[in-house]
């Protein structure tokens, strides 16, 4: 699906060192990265892989005030692939805040995209069938939005308000995707933000759904309202796969209900991608979707599936000009990390009894043969 041959850090030939920018995060996250990482050993893939580290720990955002995600951007840009742990967000006012939004601003980020699927031995929580693509808009909306309060402090006349803003441009890309995504696919374009209550601000996505909807005529379109959409994601995708565009709030919160729904928010990957003006991605970053969780930070129990799935994606993206060897590389972590689930070695939240480690293991175990067949 985001296949092109813009992003400039492919290989010139299979002898050349892929960069790939790797952004270190926090507690849980960190531990995943780390064993994700070794699928991406030289002596595993069999080709160089030269990783750029940046420390986006917390306690280094805050000694750096941030300018460590900010040159960690500038390095994504120049080599156009990276992949990142997740990272804590403090809650404090005034604090370093969100990476998250730092790194999507600094790339030129403008779509997310996650995918519900079907995890092989695995009963999903809902009927669902057919995978389920949230598209959403990386930038603005609630994220980075300006805020205060007015009022008394704590008195009953204290006000929060928040000003928000999205861009057509944005908006563009968002839908354009989505249909091209659903073309692609075979799926339906469904879902959309709240039209009808705003009409002006939540409506230019709307505007821009319809307009992408008029030059693909060969895609399903069926637009409905985003608390419709909730619920009828729950049937829908029991009868045909599902392309949905979003706000970046509407999004974000969309996305961790359909990979629930599929079993786990660990089991698929998300990535970020800045297009150019032909919806060709010049940089793409892939993450694992879910936090830190910190409740399982040095147990050994997290599901490194959505790492070990970033690593085949940003993979895929390395491979856009046709590089077969890297190509066959994201297949085999793919498909190995799939039937390692099949054959019922999984942690916890997937019914299994491994480790972290241990799943991660019988990847490295299965893999060679894997590369070797594809």
């Amino acid at each position: 699906m985001w296949r092109s041959g813009a992003i400039r850090a492919s290989l010139n030939d299979v002898t050349s060192a892929l960069q790939l920018v790797v952004c270190d995060g926090d507690e849980t996250g960190q531990e995943l990265l780390d064993e994700a990482l070794r699928v991406l050993d030289p002596s595993v893939l069999g080709f160089e892989c030269s990783l750029i580290r940046f420390d986006l720990s917390l306690e280094n955002r805050r000694r750096t005030k941030n300018a460590v995600v900010q040159e960690a951007a500038e390095s994504m840009r120049a080599c156009g692939l990276g992949l990142k742990a997740a990272t804590i967000t403090p809650e404090g006012i005034g604090d370093v805040g969100s990476p998250n939004r730092i790194l999507r601003e600094g790339i030129g980020g403008s779509v997310i995209v996650r995918t519900g699927r079907r995890i092989p031995g695995v009963s999903p929580l809902a009927p669902v069938v057919h995978p389920i693509v949230v598209v959403r808009m990386a930038v603005g909306d609630a994220y980075g939005a300006e805020e205060g309060r007015t009022g008394t402090p704590g008195g009953s006349d204290e006000k929060a308000w928040r000003t928000e803003k999205i861009e057509r441009k944005i908006c563009r890309e968002v839908a354009e995707f989505s249909f091209r995504a659903a073309a692609e696919r075979g799926a339906c374009v469904y879902g959309g933000p709240k039209w009808t209550v705003s009409a002006v601000y939540e409506g230019m996505l709307k505007e821009e759904m319809d307009a992408a909807a008029s030059r693909h005529p060969e895609v399903v379109y069926r637009p409905t309202l985003i608390d419709a959409a909730y619920a009828g994601i729950l049937t829908e995708a029991g009868h045909q796969s599902l392309v949905i565009p979003a706000l970046n709030r509407d999004g974000d919160c969309l996305s961790d209900l359909v990979l629930a729904m599929f079993g786990s928010i660990a089991g698929a990957e998300s990535v970020l991608l800045a297009l150019d003006d032909e919806l060709r991605p010049t940089v793409a970053m892939a993450e694992a979707p879910h936090g830190t969780a910190p409740s399982l930070a040095g147990k050994n129990v997290a599901n490194p599936m959505a790492m070990l799935l970033a690593c085949a994606a940003v993979l895929e993206q390395a491979a856009a000009n046709g590089e077969a060897t890297i190509a066959r590389a994201a297949r085999a972590i793919r498909r190995t990390t799939l039937s390692v689930a099949a054959a019922g070695i999984r942690t916890f939240d997937l019914g299994g009894e491994y480790s972290t480690s241990e799943v991660v293991d019988e990847v490295l175990r299965r893999l060679p043969a894997e590369i070797a067949s594809v």
